[in-house]
């Protein structure tokens, strides 16, 4: 879950908030895991907007965001993402302070995991083992010894070139 709070004070006192123990302070609560809580202004997010940012950048459905369009549209200066992990698992009551508004609670979309049984009748030519064409020993060695033979040439024609470059 994303916890979205309006923030009603100045820059300096939203800043504030991202220093150890600060948020913890005016959400009322013990300790919080800044990693999982985001503080910004909404300028940050120019064309965007935050209801944009809610619904691209943290994938959070359309339709959940569209019940409160209008509360999140009309916020301005800093706002308060808090993801449930910043709380640590635990259930936690917030007391936050007269300055931040709680706007909503939305639900993150998760990744689907599932996956169709693999039946092994289906499984294409070139995923099943040993299914690459085998090259034969002699054949691999004469490759191996081509890419050697150019490889020295290379570095053979570097110093006679280095040596010209010395004598001259």
């Amino acid at each position: 879950m994303i916890h979205v709070f309006d923030l009603d004070m100045r820059s300096e006192q939203a800043r504030f908030l991202r220093e150890p123990g600060a948020l913890a302070q005016v959400l009322g609560i013990d300790d919080i895991d800044l990693d999982h809580v985001e503080v910004f202004p909404i300028s940050d997010l120019e064309d965007l907007g935050l209801v944009g940012y809610l619904r691209d950048g943290c994938g959070i459905s359309a339709d959940q965001l569209n019940r409160d369009i209008a509360r999140l549209s009309a916020i301005e200066g800093y706002v308060l993402l808090l993801r449930s992990r910043a709380l640590r698992g635990e259930e936690t009551r917030l007391t936050p302070a007269s300055q931040i508004q709680h706007i909503g609670d939305y639900g993150e979309l998760g990744a689907d995991w599932a996956s169709l049984p693999s039946n092994p009748d289906e499984t294409p030519e070139s995923a099943k083992p040993y299914s690459s064409p085998r090259t034969s020993p002699r054949s691999a060695r004469s490759r191996a010894r081509r890419i050697g033979a150019t490889v020295f040439a290379v570095v053979m024609a570097l110093i006679l070139l280095a040596v010209l470059l010395l004598a001259t």
